[in-house]
């Protein structure tokens, strides 16, 4: 007879594009062993989680752990992640004081990972404003997932705008790894334009943080990029696109094809999937973020370009700011950015169950296809035999998401979503066959988490 597993996890399995019903998980170390229906098979220990959904640990393929606290905040936001069913996060490379801009850069945030994360980590990499391009190889060749370049200026040296001469320097060096090339798309001068006349005529209520960053100065960035990419020869992918537009942007330069290596994509951050105009009125500064909320009639658009699969995957965006700084009246003076990490699990069911969509889409855009992009997969990002055994455990029912039972440091407990229905929340969470979250304590210390090295190019 073969040797029993080490644990078996018994409920609802969210696999291979189905869910099996009554069915299991087992693993032996760290990896899945066997997948099936029934009674479970023999094992040290049985976990049951009867009637809950078991989908694979979700893959967050974009974060900001460091724009606040530098690599000290990895700590408290992959406790959050844990919390919150993220197994796998691919964090930005925009820290503070500096970004992760060579192998050294690299290197030190790769330590600060493997002492303080509670989950896995994957990273991005950038460049600096001038004279970046000749270290792109050697982070490729550290393990980065992704590249990530900005056409917006936050801050010349954390996180700058790459002008265009730059940019096609970059893309045809990112195009040479293999790897994605990810891009925050704002157009900096319709931006800074619309702010200057805004301020300069008081209108600094919430709604002008939209008013001044209308769809086009996003539409005119994505076209910049791909034409570029497409002249290069790199896989161009949109950060963040809040409008369906984005996506249908992407298909266009998919279709008219490029130099070998092009590639045209773009990610949904979870707000843009449910959050309007009139929510940054009601939330002022909690509401604010880069791309802004679009006018309510663009969800259903964007619903429609998901389920159409235009959509490469959703993310969270996470960028957690201390609440404080968000309650300044004046929109401008707030800084951007949500907190995301632990409800992306409770409300991405929630969204696609008051729509009657299946769970099977949340394992396929919020963990499958976002691996795939980043290399990870099927390491990462699936309940199939050989992956690591990351499990997002799903109980069904009707809670309300508390944002005073966010685990990540007090000045971030808050969220866009308090007080929302969710018809969903995590009741378990496993990393790699071991218990990191029972449903209401994190069980994972800090350095539970590794460093993942992207798995294909």
């Amino acid at each position: 007879m073969s040797q029993p597993f080490d644990r078996v996890f018994v409920g609802d399995v969210v696999a291979e594009g189905t869910i099996l019903r009554h069915g299991f998980v087992a693993a032996r170390g760290e990896r899945i062993a066997a997948i099936g229906q029934g009674a479970p098979p023999p094992a040290g220990e049985v976990l049951d989680h009867t009637g809950r959904l078991l989908l694979p640990g979700l893959v967050d393929g974009h974060m900001h752990t460091s724009s606040v606290l530098g690599w000290a905040g990895i700590e408290g936001a992959t406790r959050s992640a844990a919390a919150g069913g993220v197994t796998t996060c691919c964090d930005m490379p925009y820290d503070v004081p500096l970004p992760v801009t060579d192998a050294g850069k690299l290197a030190e945030k790769r330590g600060w990972v493997e002492r303080t994360a509670h989950v896995d980590v994957a990273l991005y990499a950038t460049i600096t404003k001038t004279g970046g391009v000749d270290a792109i190889p050697e982070l490729a060749g550290g393990g980065v997932s992704a590249f990530k370049l900005s056409t917006y200026e936050y801050d010349p040296v954390r996180f700058p705008r790459i002008d265009p001469p730059t940019m096609r320097a970059a893309f045809r060096a990112i195009g040479r790894t293999g790897l994605p090339v990810a891009i925050h798309n704002e157009d900096q001068e319709i931006v800074e334009r619309l702010t200057a006349e805004a301020r300069a005529a008081g209108h600094t209520a919430p709604i002008w943080h939209c008013r001044t960053r209308p769809p086009v100065a996003e539409t005119l960035a994505d076209l910049a990029i791909f034409e570029v990419g497409r002249e290069a020869g790199a896989h161009v992918h949109i950060a963040h696109s809040s409008l369906a537009r984005g996506f249908d942007i992407a298909a266009a330069f998919r279709r008219a094809g490029g130099r070998d290596g092009f590639d045209a994509t773009g990610e949904a951050c979870i707000q843009y999937l449910c959050m309007s105009e009139e929510d940054i009125v009601r939330l002022g500064g909690r509401g604010k973020c880069n791309p802004p909320f679009r006018a309510a009639a663009e969800i259903p658009r964007m619903w429609e370009a998901l389920l159409a699969e235009r959509v490469a995957y959703v993310s969270t965006d996470h960028a957690p700011w201390p609440v404080e700084a968000k309650r300044d009246p004046d929109i401008f003076a707030c800084p951007a950015g949500l907190v995301g990490l632990q409800s992306f699990a409770p409300l991405m069911f929630t969204l696609l169950d008051e729509r009657g969509l299946s769970p099977v889409l949340m394992a396929r855009f919020c963990a499958e296809r976002s691996a795939r992009l980043h290399g990870l997969f099927p390491k990462k990002g699936a309940l199939r035999v050989g992956s690591d055994c990351d499990i997002l455990v799903l109980e069904r029912g009707d809670f309300a998401f508390e944002e005073a039972r966010i685990v990540d440091r007090p000045e971030l407990r808050w969220s866009p979503y308090h007080g929302r229905r969710m018809r969903a929340r995590v009741a378990a969470t496993v990393l790699r066959g071991a218990l990191i979250w029972d449903g209401a304590r994190v069980l994972a210390t800090p350095g539970t988490g590794r460093f993942v090295p992207r798995q294909t190019r």
